[in-house]
C-alpha cells in the first residue's frame, strides 16, 4: 500500500518540476501514470526471513501505454525513483535502443534530479564486451615487441595468424592511452572506430576473466563499473543486457530481480529480444577448429597441475565429438533441403515441429552426450587451475595464461552444450515446441550451421523475471495490438498473472484537428506486386507537391519496391528524394532537415526502421504516406514453427499473430506524423485492403481519430 510519506513526496517533487519550468504544463495522463506506477511498486511483496519467497500474481507490476506526448519517462523516472529510495530497492531502466539509453543518461534523468529535488544518482550499465581487459592488452602490447610470433605460443587463443603492424599500432596506443588515464577502458568512449576482431583480443568474458587474482583488478574498467552499480539508485541497461542477466540466473551483471524495481521502456520489443537471447547456435566449421585445439591447451593445464587423467578425459571427449561432427557432415550431404543451387545462395532445413527427424534421434543425443563431457572435464580442469592459483608456491603469470585460454575453452564448450541441449530437447505433447535448423552457409568454405530456439519467450520471462522481481513497468507507445493488451501478455508470459494492472493513456494531442486520413480508391492490391507498384508510381506525384515547402515521409515493407518506386518517380520529384540505405541514417536526417530549414521540399523513402523512432516534428514530416500494410511474412524457421504449433491447435497464425502484429506497426508508422501539440498533416495508406479485407475495419479502428477525407 503507498504510504501517505510516499504519496507527498511524489506531489512535492512533481509540483517541484512544475514551479522550475514556466512553460510546464501538468498533464493528466502523466499524472495518471505516475499514480499507477507507484501502486504498483507499492504492492510489492516482501519476503519474511526464513520462510519461502511469496507466490507472486503481477501484483507489483503494470502496463502501460502511454502515447507520444505523455512525458512517460519523467513519469516513471520519478515515481520509480521514490519508491525505489523509500522501499530500499534499485531502479534498473531497460530500454530496447541506445537513442533512448542516452537520452535517459544524458538529459532525462539529469532533468529529474535539477528540477525536481530528487536526488538520484544513476549509471549506464554495459556487458563486459564493451569493456577494455587491461591484463590482456598488456599481454598482447609486451608479447609483440617483436614483429614476428616467435615465443608466442602462449596465449595461444590470442592469435591464431600473425598480427598486422597497424594492429599492433592500435593497441600500443590504446595501452599508453589508458596507463596515463586518458583512456577510461569503455570502447565507445575511444574516438575512433575500432575493428571487432581486434577489439575481441583485448576485451574479455566471464571465463578468461581472472578476476580477483588478476594483477590489473584495482584498474580494471569492467569491476571498476559493476562498483559503480552497486552504489547508485538508477541503473540503466538495455534489454539485451536485462535479459543475459536473467538467463544468467539474476544479478549477475544488474542488481537481483529480488531487489529491483524495473522499468522496461519499448517494452514491445522484449519479446523478440528475449527469443533472441534465448536462441543457441554454432557453425560445425568453428566447432572443429576448436575441437582441434583443446588437446593442446589441456595437455600445457595437466603438465603443471599434474592432472593428466583429468586431460586425457577432456582430450577424448573432444575427439568423441569430433566423430560426430564428421557423421553430421556425411549425414547432411544427402539432406534435399541442404543441397547448394547454381546461384551458391545459402540453404537450410527445418525440421517440422520441432521433431527430431528419425533417422538422426541417436546421433543428435550422442552429439548432446559428448559435448555435456566435454564441459564436464573442462570444467574440472578450471576448478583445479582455479584451486592452484590460490598456492602462492605456483608460478601465478603461469597460471594466469593457461586461465586466460582455459577460460576461452570453457565459453566454447557452453555454446556447444547450449545448441545441443535444445537440439536433444524432445517434444512435449500439449506444450510449444521448439524451433530446431540446420543451415548450409556457402562462402569460401561450404559450412553447417545448427540453430535451436523457443518459439515464445513466455515462460522464459515470467519464471525468470516476472515471478521473481520486486516490481516492473512495461510502457511503450504502442503495446496494445486491435485495441487490446492480450499479445503482449501472452508473448512475456503476463497473461497467467491475473493481478497485472494494464493501463491505455490517452493522447495529449487533438488527432481530429491535427490530421487527417486519406485512403485513395487504389485498384491494385499487394497481391499483385507490378501493378500495385506501378500505381504508386502514378499517385505519388499526385500526393507530393514538388513545390511545398514540407517534408513527406514514405513508408515502404519492402526494399525491393522502395528501388523500384524510386527509379520510376517523375524527374520532377527525383531531386527531392532521400532513399534509405543510400546514405547513413544520420546524414540522411541532416540532409533533409537542412533541405527543410532551406524552405525546400523533401521526401524520405524508409522501410520498417524509419517506421519507429523517428522523431520529425513541425515541418519535417507533414505527411506520412505507407505503401501497404506492414505484414510480416512467416520466412524465419521460428515463425514457421510458431504457426505450424498454432495450425495443429486449430487455430489460425494470419488472425492470432500476423495482423495483431501489423496493427502495432501500422500505429508506429502512423505515429510519425504527429510529434507535438503543434504538429500537424495527413496521412495516406495506399493499400485497399485496409477497406476491403475484413481484417481491415480491425487496423482502422486502432488509429487514431484523424479526419477522414477523399
Amino acid at each position: 500500500m503507498l504510504t501517505d510519506l510516499e504519496k507527498q513526496a511524489i506531489r512535492d517533487h512533481y509540483q517541484n518540476i512544475a514551479l522550475s519550468l514556466p512553460n510546464f504544463r501538468p498533464r493528466k495522463a502523466q499524472r495518471e501514470m505516475i499514480a499507477a506506477i507507484a501502486h504498483a511498486f507499492a504492492r510489492s511483496l516482501v519476503p519474511v526471513e526464513g520462510e519461502d519467497a511469496p507466490k507472486r500474481n503481477g501484483e507489483s507490476i503494470a502496463v502501460i501505454e502511454g502515447p507520444t506526448g505523455v512525458g512517460k519517462s519523467l513519469a516513471y523516472l520519478l515515481a520509480g525513483g521514490i519508491m525505489a529510495q523509500t522501499r530500499q530497492k534499485k531502479l534498473v531502466v531497460s530500454s530496447a535502443t541506445v537513442a533512448l539509453q542516452e537520452q535517459l543518461v544524458g538529459r532525462d534523468l539529469p532533468f529529474v534530479v535539477e528540477h525536481s529535488g530528487l536526488n538520484l544518482s544513476f549509471a549506464l550499465a554495459k556487458g563486459r564486451g564493451r569493456y577494455l581487459c587491461p591484463y590482456k592488452l598488456y599481454q598482447l602490447t609486451q608479447l609483440n615487441a617483436q614483429d614476428s610470433l616467435q615465443g608466442f605460443e602462449t596465449p595461444s587463443f590470442l592469435w591464431d595468424r600473425k598480427p598486422k603492424n597497424e594492429e599492433i599500432a592500435v593497441l600500443r596506443e590504446m595501452a599508453d592511452q589508458f596507463d596515463a588515464r586518458h583512456f577510461n577502458g569503455d570502447r565507445d568512449t575511444w574516438p575512433e572506430k575500432i575493428d571487432d576482431l581486434l577489439w575481441q583480443k583485448v576485451t574479455n568474458d566471464r571465463h578468461g576473466c581472472l578476476k580477483a587474482a588478476c594483477p590489473n583488478r584495482p584498474e580494471c574498467p569492467f569491476f571498476l563499473a559493476r562498483e559503480m552499480l552497486e552504489n547508485v539508485d538508477v541503473v540503466v541497461a538495455n534489454h539485451d543486457l536485462l535479459l543475459a542477466d536473467i538467463g544468467m540466473g539474476g544479478g549477475v551483471i544488474l542488481p537481483s530481480p529480488a531487489n529491483s524495481f524495473y522499468c522496461i521502456d519499448e517494452a514491445h520489443h522484449l519479446p523478440q529480444k528475449a527469443l533472441q537471447q534465448f536462441a543457441a547456435e554454432h557453425s560445425l566449421n568453428q566447432a572443429l577448429w576448436f575441437l582441434d585445439r583443446i588437446g593442446n591447451v589441456v595437455d600445457k593445464v595437466a603438465a603443471v597441475l599434474d592432472k593428466s587423467e583429468l586431460a586425457l578425459s577432456a582430450t577424448e571427449a573432444a575427439t568423441a565429438l569430433q566423430e560426430s561432427f564428421q557423421e553430421w557432415l556425411i549425414q547432411l550431404a544427402d539432406v534435399p533441403d541442404l543441397r547448394i543451387d547454381d546461384g551458391k545462395n545459402d540453404s537450410s532445413w527445418l525440421w517440422s515441429n520441432g521433431v527430431i527427424p528419425d533417422n538422426l534421434t541417436v546421433l543428435v543425443n550422442n552429439t548432446s552426450i559428448c559435448a555435456r563431457m566435454l564441459l564436464k572435464h573442462i570444467n574440472s580442469l578450471s576448478e583445479a587451475l582455479s584451486s592452484a592459483r590460490r598456492d602462492k608456491n605456483q608460478d601465478g603469470s603461469l597460471l594466469d595464461l593457461l586461465s586466460g585460454d582455459l577460460g576461452m575453452l570453457l565459453a566454447r564448450s557452453e555454446q556447444l552444450v547450449s545448441v545441443w541441449d535444445l537440439l536433444a530437447t524432445e517434444v512435449v505433447a500439449g506444450e510449444a515446441p521448439l524451433a530446431k535448423w540446420i543451415m548450409c552457409v556457402v562462402g569460401d568454405k561450404v559450412d553447417y550451421s545448427f540453430h535451436a530456439s523457443p518459439i515464445s519467450s513466455a515462460a522464459k520471462l515470467a519464471f525468470g523475471l516476472w515471478y521473481r522481481a520486486a516490481g516492473a513497468l512495461l510502457t511503450s507507445a504502442t503495446l496494445r495490438s486491435l485495441g487490446n493488451f492480450d499479445l503482449l501478455l501472452n508473448q512475456t508470459g503476463l497473461k497467467s498473472l491475473t493481478e497485472t494492472t494494464m493501463l491505455a493513456l490517452d493522447s495529449p494531442f487533438d488527432f481530429a484537428e491535427q490530421g487527417e486520413l486519406y485512403i485513395p480508391a487504389l485498384i491494385a492490391s499487394p497481391r499483385e506486386p507490378v501493378a500495385h507498384t506501378a500505381e504508386i508510381v502514378q499517385w505519388l506525384p499526385k500526393l507530393i507537391n514538388a513545390q511545398e515547402e514540407i517534408g513527406t515521409l514514405v513508408l515502404f515493407s519492402s526494399r525491393k519496391q522502395m528501388q523500384e518506386v524510386a527509379l520510376k518517380l517523375p524527374d520532377t520529384h527525383l531531386p527531392l528524394l532521400l532513399v534509405q540505405g543510400e546514405l547513413p541514417k544520420p546524414v540522411l536526417l541532416q540532409r533533409h532537415q537542412d533541405a527543410i530549414n532551406a524552405g525546400k521540399p523533401s521526401v524520405i523513402f524508409g522501410l520498417d526502421s524509419f517506421a519507429e523512432g523517428l522523431d520529425l516534428p513541425g515541418e519535417l514530416c507533414v505527411q506520412v504516406i505507407i505503401a501497404k500494410l506492414p505484414f510480416a511474412m512467416p520466412d524465419n524457421p521460428i515463425e514457421k514453427t510458431r504457426n505450424q504449433w498454432i495450425e495443429a491447435r486449430g487455430g489460425n497464425p494470419f488472425m492470432e499473430i500476423t495482423v495483431p502484429e501489423a496493427s502495432i506497426k501500422l500505429i508506429q508508422a502512423v505515429g510519425r506524423l504527429i510529434r507535438t501539440e503543434s504538429d500537424y498533416g495527413r496521412i495516406t495508406i495506399l493499400d485497399n485492403r485496409i477497406l476491403t479485407a475484413r481484417y481491415g475495419k480491425q487496423l482502422l479502428a486502432c488509429l487514431p481519430p484523424f479526419k477522414r477525407i477523399g
